[in-house]
């Protein structure tokens, strides 16, 4: 028998959680987990996105144990803000930097009625739309609930500091940033739970909006389980020239998409999902290219959003020019479509529609240094995306 002494194994220290992760719902089962009432969701879920706190001790209503036990398992951990940038029309840009060293971008939009902020779901997008800034930087990883909410957290805070300005609250959130929500769904949900909850922001269904590319079976699963909003990114009006702009059109064509987009909202008629349309110069901004939207769009309950192109390094692609837009807006109104020019905003600070990129480390071959090859590389094949 060996005399040597037998080593002990020491017990694996637990992973501290980050309750920023979690809704109402998951915090509710993480405190029963806990051996504590659910009902301390409630107060939790106030303290950390109602009145910003995160230090347990400030948590009054809670009890020591309670407090003490928080402070042991949990570990409340936010993006940290590398740089602000202020556009000259009063939009706001957010570096954030994530705990591995990747870096998101979060915009705020100040309007005279509204105040709207752009948040992000992924580091970069695996999606390749070829007119897209975030699409030629390439995909890192999703986000966690707590990276997605920890943004809407952050924006408030900053935004507080200039509390003599009325526009300066967050009256809408749309998940319209770095990534495809649908492709990090089961992270995206309950941060959009949180946006809309009395406990937390307490934002109408009507002003949180997820903006997707068209992931149909996602889509019809949102439906279920979600009340927000939905914006679709179209940008072409057949299958031929979406296949080009937005690849995910080869899995999903317009046929299966339109199907889902009238199925979204149900019966209830006053609910309408928008359509986001670039205007590419020569590309998807002709008469003919009009008519064949019109058509398309026929009986749909619909909103239809044109996005005046924002340029980036070394793309192929042109603004449309504004004459071209007014005449495309005209055609669509004369066939009873509801349509609005989104006002470009933040581009002197690259936060428009299409320019947000962040600083990461790609993990699809389409790196910073290789945008000017972009049409020479193959983009990420739609079968190797798990949706």
């Amino acid at each position: 028998m060996s005399n040597l002494a037998a080593k002990t194994i020491p017990e694996p220290t637990p992973e501290k959680v980050n309750l920023l992760n979690y809704d109402l719902q998951g915090l509710q089962n993480y405190f029963v987990s806990i051996g504590e009432k659910p009902y301390r969701a409630q107060q939790v879920l106030q303290w950390i996105h109602q009145y910003g706190v995160l230090d347990f001790e400030q948590m009054t209503n809670l009890s020591k144990s309670c407090r003490q036990l928080l402070t042991t398992l949990t570990d409340n951990q936010l993006p940290r803000i590398d740089t602000e940038q202020i556009s000259k029309d009063g939009t706001r840009k957010w570096l954030l930097t994530l705990a591995d060293g990747n870096g998101i971008e979060t915009v705020f939009i100040p309007e005279d009625d509204r105040g709207t902020l752009c948040v992000s779901s992924q580091v970069g997008c695996a999606l390749n739309c070829s007119f897209c800034s975030t699409g030629a930087m390439g995909f890192n990883r999703d986000l966690t609930t707590a990276e997605i909410i920890g943004q809407v957290w952050i924006a408030v805070r900053q935004l507080a500091k200039d509390n003599k300005r009325h526009d300066r609250n967050i009256t809408n959130v749309v998940m319209m940033g770095m990534g495809e929500p649908l492709l990090n769904y089961d992270k995206v949900l309950p941060a959009m739970n949180i946006m809309m909850d009395d406990y937390a922001y307490g934002l109408s269904k009507y002003r949180v909006t997820l903006s997707t590319s068209g992931l149909v079976p996602k889509m019809l699963q949102l439906a279920e389980e979600s009340e927000c909003s939905l914006a679709v990114s179209l940008h072409a009006p057949n299958d031929t020239l979406r296949n080009e702009l937005v690849p995910i059109n080869k899995k999903y064509p317009l046929k299966e998409l339109m199907g889902a987009c009238q199925e979204f909202f149900g019966k209830d008629s006053r609910r309408k999902v928008t359509f986001e349309y670039t205007m590419l110069r020569d590309v998807n901004d002709t008469a003919a290219h009009a008519t064949q939207l019109i058509k398309l769009l026929a009986n749909m309950p619909c909103k239809v959003n044109l996005i005046p192109f924002n340029p980036f390094p070394n793309t192929k692609y042109q603004c449309s020019e504004r004459e071209t837009i007014l005449k495309f807006q005209n055609a669509l109104q004369k066939a009873g479509l509801n349509v609005t020019i989104r006002k470009t905003r933040g581009e002197d600070i690259d936060a428009a529609c299409g320019q947000l990129a962040g600083e990461f480390q790609d993990r699809t071959s389409r790196s910073r240094e290789h945008r000017v090859k972009l049409e020479l590389i193959k983009p990420k094949k739609i079968s190797e995306i798990k949706i």
